[in-house]
């Protein structure tokens, strides 16, 4: 993307201590009084949630892709649910809710790469308790499409939880093991938030006009991704590195292993910066323990969970935008392909077809994560037999074809 003029942009440092939600802004600046101030390009959701705080049940399912405002829209439904003006946006309940400092505004956080039973637990002792301000407790679960075998555990209680305790549960999707307990809850549906959207929210936040557009369509309609790639120097690097992969595969396994050298290495590159953040937390963190003389062993395991999870999150975000750009490369030559009406390019439009959908159960398994080599290796072998299976066909078509 070249330099990017920012104009007092600033990106956060530090994250919230589990237990808290955190006060990270996802959406452009608005007036204080509006509770989905953050939450961009999803009036749906905000309209149903602004009906729903009418006569709350006990649990909402909130569904969409990472990074399209679902934890700053629990935020809000909070606000509106423990405000006694049924969110005015101005008074202490709202602020807190807002910042997510309210006591009786709970997150919860997976301590591992799945919801465990262990976490599941910690999830029923939370429900039991009381309000600690108000009359209402709302416990916000992340990331519940990682639930597993977690799931059994927390039926019950999701679905009849104590009078006063609303769940909101944030999933990405909806995997079969949810089905049950998503019966139970209102569905409330995330989409993408649209490009035009993000780049006016990062051209607000002081990024250069052409920088908030390239992020901003590369960044799958999340406004954290887009944010990150606004201010990423090796951004436009990465994506041409992505781009070649297909026209660079010859069939050899000497080729394969050299790309898959360097798309790892643009993925490591991904979190350096992420690291030296953490860095900077974790050595905050210890001169707190020498300033007080006591080590906080809960605050350290806690952080360095967190930071296992935000760079794991990183990486896939990274390989699942890669694996996009390879998508559309096979889509592109698809594309090619079908606009011919020839037997061989029929063969060839087959081929990539194939490949589209061998990238998208690539992206699919990101989430369980795999050894990311092996699974580079592997797509790039098949990606290799259709580029070879689809440029043989097309040569053909192109030799038979009669002559004008």
């Amino acid at each position: 993307m070249g330099h990017r003029g920012r104009r007092g942009y600033r990106r956060g440092g530090g994250g919230p201590r589990l237990g808290r939600l955190p006060d990270v802004r996802e959406g452009r600046r608005a007036a204080v009084s509006d509770v989905f101030a953050s939450v961009l390009g999803q009036p749906r959701a905000v309209a149903q949630l602004r009906a729903a705080a009418a006569s709350p049940v006990h649990a909402y399912l909130f569904v969409g892709p990472p990074g399209t405002g679902k934890r700053a829209a629990a935020r809000g439904f909070a606000a509106l649910l423990l405000c006694p003006r049924g969110g005015c946006g101005e008074c202490e309940d709202c602020r807190r809710a807002l910042a997510g400092s309210h006591a009786d505004v709970v997150l919860i956080e997976r301590t591992g790469a799945s919801i465990s039973v262990e976490d599941a637990r910690r999830v029923v002792r939370l429900a039991s308790l009381s309000p600690v301000e108000g009359a209402r407790r709302i416990l916000v679960l992340a990331d519940f499409h990682l639930v597993e075998e977690a799931a059994p555990a927390l039926l019950k209680t999701i679905e009849e939880p104590p009078a006063t305790t609303v769940f909101v549960v944030l999933a990405d999707h909806l995997p079969p093991d949810l089905v049950t307990i998503a019966s139970r809850c209102v569905r409330v549906d995330f989409g993408p938030i649209p490009a035009s959207i993000l780049a006016q929210a990062l051209r607000e936040e002081g990024i250069e006009a052409a920088d908030a557009d390239h992020a901003a369509a590369a960044s799958g309609g999340r406004l954290d991704r887009a944010r990150l790639l606004a201010s990423d120097p090796g951004f436009s690097d990465r994506e041409r590195a992505w781009s070649s992969v297909l026209e660079r595969l010859d069939g050899t396994g000497a080729t394969i292993a050299t790309l898959v050298d360097e798309l790892l290495a643009a993925t490591d590159a991904v979190t350096e910066p992420i690291q030296r953040r953490q860095a900077a937390e974790t050595e905050q963190l210890a001169a707190r323990a020498k300033l007080t003389g006591e080590r906080d062993a809960r605050a350290e395991r806690d952080l360095e969970t967190r930071h296992r999870r935000e760079q794991r999150r990183a990486r896939i975000d990274e390989l699942r935008f890669g694996l996009s750009v390879l998508a559309a490369g096979c889509r592109d030559r698809l594309a090619r392909a079908a606009g011919d009406a020839s037997r061989r390019a029929a063969a060839a439009a087959r081929a990539w077809a194939d490949a589209a959908q061998v990238v998208q159960e690539a992206v699919e398994a990101l989430e369980r994560n795999p050894n990311e080599a092996l699974m580079l290796q592997a797509l790039l072998v098949r990606l290799s037999a259709a580029e070879g299976a689809g440029s043989t066909a097309l040569a053909g078509a192109g030799a038979g074809a009669p002559r004008r």
